[in-house]
């Protein structure tokens, strides 16, 4: 299991590289199409799209292992709200996976009776609740940094500290709003790993909302959405300090 763990590790920034082009053309053939471009251009790179696509999930043939092995670990984290958002991220994850493994099946043509449109749905189902667990625990994050950078501005003295509680309290609420506003924009600013995780969380989420049918938008924003948070992934690859931990 370490050795199939180890290789994924390796595909996976091939496989980022794939989504990005995978969502470049989605968003190239959706900007081509609104201009007036040629029908058999667009119908090429909606091929092009969909055979990326297909390389894409063979790629992620058993990532599911390797999802399974980070909820094993998130386990044993000691925070029990980080604890629960990344255990049910990564479980999620998995049946994500497994679900588009059994679609690669059916659209690589090995199993022709499957339902695919079933299958895809069940698989932007599992990706839309682990995108929801990993917001929430950014949210938390956020909350917590915000927490800590409050507590190092607050007044050390008792006297100061109620001065400093009515002051607030007398301020009008756009002030208030605007105090809370910069400290998130210092807090995410001082923290990009935390800041490319939102960012590229946020973009992911209007995918599989567009494709269940929650939000629909248009290809050329999800493709925009994917390839934006493709580039940010490869980014925390590139660079793995950009990585949120744990």
């Amino acid at each position: 299991m370490d050795s199939w763990v180890r290789f994924s590790g390796q595909s996976q920034a091939k496989e980022r590289i794939i989504r990005a082009a995978q969502y470049a053309c989605t968003l190239l053939g959706y900007s081509l199409q609104k201009s007036g471009a040629s029908a058999e251009l667009v119908a090429t790179l909606k091929r092009l799209e969909s055979h990326l696509s297909l390389g894409r999930k063979l790629f992620r043939l058993g990532n599911s292992v390797d999802a399974l092995e980070s909820a094993k670990r998130a386990i044993h984290l000691s925070d029990v709200v980080l604890r629960f958002c990344i255990t049910v991220s990564h479980l999620n994850r998995a049946m994500y996976f497994g679900c588009d493994n059994i679609l690669w099946l059916g659209k690589s043509g090995l199993s022709r009776e499957l339902d695919q449109e079933k299958w895809s749905q069940r698989s932007f189902r599992y990706y839309l609740f682990s995108l929801i667990m990993n917001l929430s625990r950014d949210l938390y994050e956020l909350k917590l940094l915000m927490e800590v950078e409050q507590g190092q501005k607050r007044p050390s003295s008792k006297a100061s500290a109620e001065n400093g509680e009515m002051s607030c309290r007398n301020r009008p609420p756009r002030q208030v709003l605007g105090l809370q506003l910069h400290l998130l924009l210092h807090v995410l600013r001082c923290n990009p790993p935390l800041l490319l995780d939102v960012v590229k969380n946020t973009c992911d989420l209007f995918i599989p909302l567009d494709k269940l049918g929650l939000y629909k938008t248009n290809p050329g924003f999800v493709g925009l959405c994917g390839l934006t948070s493709s580039i940010l992934s490869i980014l925390t690859i590139v660079h793995p300090w950009l990585k949120l931990k744990p």
